[in-house]
């Protein structure tokens, strides 16, 4: 961008120089987005294109289209987790883990609307 910069000093600019400087811009915007988002939040937003392959997400739609056993078997691991959870917060013998398992519950019940999300995108698609 600095190279590009000094050229429009000089006013030795094209209109593809132009366009990269406008791509860079963009590239930087989200570079600065998700180390936001990371500060704030503890977690990746994954729009940048250096780390957009690396969520959860991507992850898990790849292990769909590679071996849909594996995404089903993941998949009902998490369902019977949600219900692990579910009856532990009933279980009065618990009661000293009540807040740990709202957080472990609310955590599979997020993965388990990504896995619902992945599975109806496949079957519109």
């Amino acid at each position: 961008m600095k190279q590009i910069d000094e050229r429009m000093d000089a006013d030795n600019i094209t209109k593809d120089d132009i366009f990269s400087l406008v791509r860079l811009r963009i590239r930087n915007l989200q570079a600065f987005s998700e180390l936001r988002a990371y500060n704030d939040t503890g977690s990746f937003r994954f729009l940048h294109p250096l780390i957009a392959g690396r969520s959860e997400r991507a992850l898990l739609a790849s292990i769909l289209e590679k071996d849909p056993q594996e995404f089903l078997r993941k998949h009902r691991n998490v369902l019977d987790s949600i219900r692990r959870y579910e009856a532990y917060l009933k279980n009065p013998e618990r009661e000293s883990r009540r807040k740990q398992d709202r957080n472990l519950l609310r955590k599979y019940r997020d993965r388990e609307t990504l896995f619902r999300d992945i599975l109806n995108e496949k079957t519109k698609g």
